[in-house]
């Protein structure tokens, strides 16, 4: 045995001999492991290198020279260790397995994985040991069932080897805990909580079973009759799932055939390590749908006065009782018999199509380049506004705020940042000097503690979810501070159940008890730190007692988690929009960054400060400057020296005033001087920004919309002119994930009929309105946006790779980047974390007699922001079809309702009509609404307030009641849709 020297650690190593090769490996390593690397194909069933070994199937055996053959996935390698791999005795045994395994399958003909993607391991394991059940004399076992309850995978249990494949992929990769065994002796099967059928179990979906299954017992069923074939009969496109930020690596498998997606599957990469979650796996048939736009459309003169357009948007399709119109399904509005209508809203298209032409593109891009110049010329630059996209790429992004503020002298421009953490952003720049997050999801494994707060990643970001609970499985301490008891709490260390909007007070306290303990970092708050001594004041006015009163948390769990903060080593701080959604949501985040700093918890590995972003290119938008304060890379539009570069690099002259923000500029429509004229790419705001009504009234006033999406959306109804854009499959571009790192994705379809690239689209109108735009690739774009921005220097398309990139990045070519950012310095003036301390404050509107509940909006795991995308999509309609109020029991008690009841929710902006969920998470005294259902729309609830700092609207707390439909309120939807 030797001992090899490495920086800073001794690594003991051993040599065997492995088939008379000699390969010397680290102390530990299994017999598969170290034949792997002396080049020995040693077979395997149960084992694969992402799981952990568990020896099950017996496959892999091997000859040490020991009394019984030993398994070499779970047997460590010793020194002077002999190992035979392939005696004959040793294939005999395998032969004789296989053909034991083989009998009771089904016949190849029908085998559910090799008739699909042909890759059934026993089958290839058969054929290697010439084996076929055609020819054994074994009887074959059946009986054990099938399970088709779930939409899109098959349980075959007949086919199921008992490998535990499944089991350790649910456990060990996704930390689920869905799958185990049941039964005995040959009637053991794998099953789902306690035996249910997996579409009524507590399985997610995520499809890491299959994907982990090497036969037929787990397979994907096709979705929208598109057969799944083998993948070398398939085209295979490496790209990133258009979901949220996590920004999992996957491959698209097309049919060119009948140009559709087949299936996807993970891939590796070093963030997301292959995994996918339901929507990654399953969610990408919305850009096949038949409703996609596919031609441009402009507006009659006949549907002027311009107003919305469906019953839906007007707010008078809820009413039961026969007085709406038609409501806003997929089935034409059909409703059903007792009048409601059915799951699964999307406009009418039946309802809006009337209104508008068909038109050529030239006549399209015409019409929104006069109008728009023309609004321009009479009202100036402030009555121009646009709101991008996340969901576009970095380019698109890029050039659609370059438009705006080159061609219409106006920093009015924005995208759902404003919606999601704008608050984060804001308290991250002013505190750090930077937008972006400090370190990786996947630094969890260097923490010792962790706080996830206001956020519910198990449904938002269930990937970086799977590496929170793999951590505290190898011992990381979590802690989860949210109103809900979501799933995470289940995981946790500590879960703290803090009233609604009272964060400020809890941080505090935790300070308070940080500091009074000595458990601060006195030298990096010498070193590091600006601002401790007012902080210090502040949060001496918050002792656990006080915040136990504001919080509801008590005063002991306070102090117990101010202890495990203080005395860890590391500690990260993931939060979500919980935090930032709220009108104190910029100090909420100050709270969390003044938490890591104080304890010196950030620039280390296994430190530091990150929101998890939402969409998926929600950081990368806020890098290329779609938001209204900050040219590309967080560079100040009111700071000369930074206004006169991009003048410079763009030709033109620049606005020195900061713009508006998507919900000042709704409120902006409504002033006689305001906004006339707006460019919307992707944006849905009827239903994503706060207080529909206020919405409805805005987007009728506008002179002039235009709309670029790959549906008729909401928004769509008050559009002018409707241009049909690509869908995310349907283009290159590139996309920044919540770890900072950008990636490509990759065109796996064409555009449907005359739709186009977004990006070109841009390009169109900005040359009709007198720019000189040029572009001819999306690179191209790239390059110019890079130069502008020193975070992304050196980066390029063609060293981004497959797995992308994280910035900063000074040797892409090498280098996959920087995990942890700030070691040295924050990337403020003077290099110093400024710390802000924050007074508590109560909401702006409370809970009263009329309005006794708190509602607090967010999103299910299935769904995605207003639906548009998951609500065609097949899988996560199918799973998740119907909106629902979650409520205490005994708050639905007390109001005598029953689950699945259909009730009435009403605030003092509007009433939804919605299905009771009973629900053991509720707080009691709140409700939970997702926000996905436009028949049942939580905005038309919330209220307009908004954050001073980061203009991020109050979409966490506001004052609601839910009612049985025949109680004595009778203000019908029809009244609360026109409300002012």
């Amino acid at each position: 045995m030797t001992t090899v020297e490495e920086p800073g650690t001794a690594v003991r190593t051993v040599t065997a001999a492995i088939d008379g090769r000699a390969v010397t490996v680290p102390e530990g390593t299994s017999i598969y492991d170290a034949a792997k690397q002396a080049g020995v194909d040693v077979p395997v069933l149960c084992h694969n290198e992402r799981y952990d070994p568990v020896g099950v199937c017996r496959m892999c055996v091997v000859d040490t020279g020991g009394r019984v053959f030993a398994a070499a996935c779970v047997r460590p390698c010793e020194d002077g260790m002999e190992v035979k791999t392939s005696t004959p005795e040793l294939e005999r045994n395998r032969a004789t397995l296989t053909e034991l395994l083989l009998s009771d399958q089904p016949d190849r003909a029908e085998d559910p994985k090799q008739t699909t993607t042909g890759d059934n391991l026993l089958l290839e394991l058969a054929d290697r040991f010439d084996v076929a059940k055609e020819t054994t004399e074994l009887p074959c076992g059946s009986g054990r069932g099938h399970d088709g309850s779930n939409p899109v995978i098959d349980v075959n249990h007949d086919a199921c080897i008992l490998c535990d494949r499944c089991v350790r992929a649910c456990d060990d990769i996704q930390g689920n805990d869905v799958i185990g065994r049941s039964g005995k002796g040959y009637s053991t099967k794998i099953a789902f909580d306690f035996d249910d059928p997996m579409g009524s179990s507590s399985c997610v979906t995520c499809g890491e079973c299959v994907q982990a299954c090497p036969t037929g017992a787990l397979t994907n069923k096709p979705i929208n009759l598109i057969p799944i074939q083998p993948r070398e009969q398939l085209d295979a496109v490496d790209s990133v799932c258009p979901y949220c930020g996590v920004g999992c690596a996957l491959t698209y498998y097309v049919d060119r055939d009948r140009d559709a997606i087949a299936f996807a599957e993970g891939r590796d990469q070093p963030g997301s390590k292959s995994r996918l979650c339901v929507k990654g796996r399953y969610g990408w048939d919305y850009a096949a749908s038949p409703q996609r736009l596919t031609v441009p459309l402009i507006r009659k003169d006949s549907s002027y006065p311009k107003g919305p357009l469906s019953a839906d948007v007007r707010g008078d399709a809820y009413n039961d009782r026969g007085r709406s119109g038609e409501g806003g399904n997929r089935s034409g509005g059909k409703k059903g018999r007792d009048g409601r209508r059915k799951p699964g809203g999307l406009v009418n298209y039946d309802e809006v199509m009337p209104h508008f032409r068909e038109a050529t593109w030239e006549e399209a891009l015409d019409l929104v380049a006069r109008r728009l110049k023309e609004i321009h010329a009479q009202g100036g630059p402030g009555a121009i506004a646009g709101f991008g996209s996340a969901k576009c790429s970095n380019e698109e992004a890029y050039l659609f705020q370059k438009l705006i503020r080159a061609g219409f002298g106006t920093n009015n421009v924005d995208h759902c940042t404003r919606l999601c953490h704008a608050s984060s952003v804001a308290a991250l720049f002013e505190g750090v000097g930077s937008g972006a997050v400090s370190t990786t999801y996947g630094d969890v494994a260097n923490a010792d503690v962790v706080i996830i707060a206001g956020s519910n990643p198990t449904a938002n970001h269930p990937v970086a979810s799977s590496f929170f609970k793999q951590a505290r499985r190898r011992g990381t301490k979590i802690v989860y501070v949210d109103p809900r008891a979501n799933t995470v709490a289940e995981h946790a260390d500590y879960y703290c159940q803090v009233k609604p909007g009272t964060d400020v007070a809890f941080y505090n306290a935790i300070m308070y008890e940080v500091i009074r303990l000595g458990l601060i970092d006195r030298e990096f708050i010498a070193e590091r730190v600006s601002g401790y001594d007012e902080l210090a004041r502040t949060v001496a006015d918050y002792p656990p007692e006080r915040a136990a009163q504001i919080t509801g948390v008590d005063a002991d769990l306070i102090r117990t988690i101010a202890h495990e903060w203080g005395e860890a080593r590391a500690g990260v701080i993931y939060w979500g929009m919980g935090i930032s959604q709220h009108t104190t949501g910029t100090d909420n985040a100050r709270c969390l960054i003044a938490l890591c700093s104080i304890t010196g918890n950030v620039g280390r590995p296994g430190t530091g400060l990150h929101p998890l972003r939402g969409q998926n290119n929600v950081q990368g938008a806020s890098d290329a400057g779609l938001i209204p304060m900050f040219y590309p890379d967080y560079q100040g539009v009111d700071r000369e020296g930074t206004r006169e570069r991009f003048e410079q690099a763009w030709g033109t002259q620049l606005d020195p005033k900061r713009g508006l923000t998507v919900t000042e500029i709704i409120g902006s429509v409504l002033k006689p001087d305001g906004v006339r004229g707006m460019y919307m790419l992707g944006e849905n705001p009827f239903l994503s920004d706060p207080n529909i009504n206020k919405v409805r009234k805005a987007l009728a006033a506008l002179d002039f919309l235009v709309v670029q999406d790959i549906f008729l959306t909401e928004t769509a109804e008050f559009a002018d002119v409707i241009l049909p854009a690509s869908a995310y499959l349907e283009k290159d571009g590139t996309y920044t994930n919540t770890d900072r790192r950008v990636q490509l994705g990759r065109k796996a379809l064409d555009p449907p009929g005359q739709a186009r690239v977004d990006w070109e689209i841009v390009q169109d109108i900005a040359q009709r309105i007198g720019l000189d735009w040029h572009y001819t690739s999306p690179s191209e774009v790239f390059d110019e946006m890079v130069a502008l921005m020193p975070s992304y220097r050196n980066l390029r398309h063609d060293n981004l790779g497959l797995s992308g990139k994280l910035y900063p990045n000074d040797d892409p070519e090498h280098s996959d980047g920087t995990v942890v950012m700030f070691d040295e310095r924050f990337n403020t003036d003077d290099g110093l974390a400024h710390l802000v301390p924050a007074q508590w404050l109560p909401a702006r509107e409370l809970p009263d007699a009329e309005y006794p509940l708190v509602l607090n909006t967010g999103r299910l795991l299935e769904h995605w922001h207003t639906g548009s995308m998951t609500r065609r999509s097949f899988a996560l309609d199918a799973i998740s079809p119907i909106a629902e109020v979650y409520l205490h029991p005994k708050d639905a008690a007390d109001r005598g309702l029953a689950h699945g009841e259909l009730v009435r929710v009403r605030s003092r902006r509007g009433t939804i009509e919605l299905q009771v969920r009973i629900s053991h998470r509720e707080q009691l005294g709140n409700c939970f609404i997702p926000f996905h259902f436009r028949e049942a729309a939580a905005n038309l609830l919330t209220i307009d307030e908004i954050d001073p700092y980061g203009k991020i609207p109050e979409f966490k707390f506001c004052a609601v009641q839910v009612e049985a439909l025949g109680s004595a309120h009778t203000e019908s939807v029809e009244t609360a849709g026109v409300a002012e």
